[in-house]
């Protein structure tokens, strides 16, 4: 009946005021995947919303510092220094083992974009020795040949980034890197080899083809198509990490895991929820006049203690609102440019730095991908670019900017580009190399460009991607 097709498929929440805002849920998958199953009242929402929210303020260069310098061990520690022997050796022989096939995984496809293995491998796993074991766990947990094949498409929340700035949207962020970041970091030891040993464990069997993955990213695209509010699959979506509870696990270790689940479902998903909440609560009493658009990860939206509840602890209406429910017809805000995010107090206005020429020293360290970030690696090069243009233009005008003053269409410089291949999150979007124009009409990048580029990227996981965030 169609009563009951309206209530399915929808993750979009309308919070009553006028103008009305939005919530909606996003999973972190390759945005054609979902697209075309996403409501018409959903996608209405967000053309129709003067200001887009994410969880993280991406199209900061300074939060991608911040988001890489947490991954890494303290300066000259080595993986090697901190983790059992066993672990260590198991480790390297799991990362030749998938250095060796990950050829074999690359589609044509892929490969016609300009994406290779070997530049992949580096780009993902290139410096696994400096990182903290917990981000080695999740690195090796999405280094599989289902993950790597689906990398190319930018995921649900980086399109939806990347559309809110088509639009000419001012876009926000209710969090700081730290807020997202510390948790992962904040697991004792014991829990770290636990969890590393885990996946390893996990990662052999499937090797030897005797282990099934319980949830898969096929499951959780069924469903957040079909629109069940009810699946358990979002949460773990959203606290970025594996569920490790087992059955067959002996008491002691099963006891471990549920200690480990239990610490992030409390430091990921529902403290998270309460300080989501209440800036949102924030920004929706700062700013009455305007409609607000928030896509954060499903899983803040579902369970206990969600965002949603939050708001109505503090006296708002929020329903939710299903497929088949018109939205309300307002026309599209004349002015989209007037709203700043630097009014708000969770969105840091950074500006550009006084001494470019010391900056451009560093560009190499600013720049690096990192796990918490959304896909599309061209996404990254265009900061990159954008960011070095705007530098420039500051030393003529003598002026400090903002960075979301950056982002502007500029023309191809003559000279020619770095590689417009990066590695965000693991998900690739590859911006295909010019023919003609005095350029190499080959995108593969060679080995001594390769190892110039710094490969701090830890990837989401296996199958349950890691963490709502997008860059535009």
């Amino acid at each position: 009946p169609l009563s009951q097709q309206n209530e399915l498929n929808s993750f979009l929440w309308t919070i009553k005021r006028d103008p009305p805002s939005y919530f909606f849920g996003t999973i972190h998958v390759p945005y054609t995947r979902v697209w075309d199953f996403i409501p018409e009242n959903s996608k209405k929402a967000f053309q129709q919303s003067h200001i887009v929210y994410f969880e993280l303020d991406l199209t900061d260069p300074y939060t991608i510092s911040a988001l890489t310098s947490c991954q890494l061990l303290p300066q000259g520690k080595n993986l090697q220094d901190v983790l059992p022997r066993d672990i260590y050796r198991r480790l390297k022989r799991h990362l030749e083992y998938v250095k060796l096939m990950m050829p074999s995984w690359m589609t044509p496809d892929q490969r016609g974009k300009g994406l290779y293995a070997d530049y992949l491998f580096n780009a993902i796993a290139g410096n696994w020795e400096q990182k903290r074991p917990v981000w080695v766990m999740l690195m090796v947990n999405s280094l599989t040949e289902v993950d790597i094949k689906s990398r190319g498409v930018p995921v649900l929340d980086l399109f939806l980034a990347q559309e809110a700035e088509r639009l000419r949207k001012q876009t926000g962020a209710v969090e700081k890197v730290e807020e997202q970041c510390h948790p992962l970091n904040g697991l004792n030891f014991s829990q770290v080899v636990f969890a590393l040993n885990q996946t390893l464990l996990q990662q052999e069997s499937l090797r030897a083809g005797s282990f099934q993955i319980p949830y898969t990213t096929e499951d959780l695209i069924k469903h957040y198509n079909c629109g069940d509010l009810s699946s358990i699959i979002f949460n773990h979506d959203t606290s970025q990490v594996p569920n490790f509870i087992n059955a067959t696990l002996p008491a002691h270790e099963r006891i471990t895991a549920q200690e480990i689940d239990s610490y992030f479902r409390q430091e990921l998903i529902y403290k998270r929820n309460e300080r989501m909440g209440r800036r949102v609560k924030d920004l929706l009493e700062e700013h009455p006049d305007k409609s607000f658009f928030f896509a954060f990860g499903a899983g803040h939206f579902m369970g206990n203690n969600t965002v949603i509840d939050v708001l109505r602890r503090e006296g708002y209406e929020v329903e939710h609102t299903p497929a088949g429910q018109a939205i309300n017809n307002r026309k599209s805000p004349k002015t989209l440019l007037a709203f700043s995010s630097s009014h708000s107090p969770y969105v840091m206005s950074h500006e550009l730095p006084l001494h470019p020429q010391k900056e451009e020293e560093e560009e190499e360290e600013e720049f690096l991908p990192h796990l918490l970030f959304p896909d599309s690696i061209d996404v990254l090069m265009k900061v990159d670019r954008k960011y070095k243009k705007k530098k420039r233009k500051q030393q003529k005008k003598q002026k400090l900017r903002q960075f979301n003053d950056l982002w502007v269409r500029f023309e191809e410089s003559a000279t020619d580009p770095p590689p417009r291949i990066r590695i965000i999150n693991g998900y690739i979007t590859v911006e295909p190399q010019p023919r003609g124009h005095g350029r190499s009409s080959h995108a593969r990048t060679d080995t001594s460009r390769a190892h110039q580029i710094p490969h701090s990227l830890c990837l989401p996981l296996l199958t349950l991607t890691l963490c709502k965030i997008m860059l535009h």
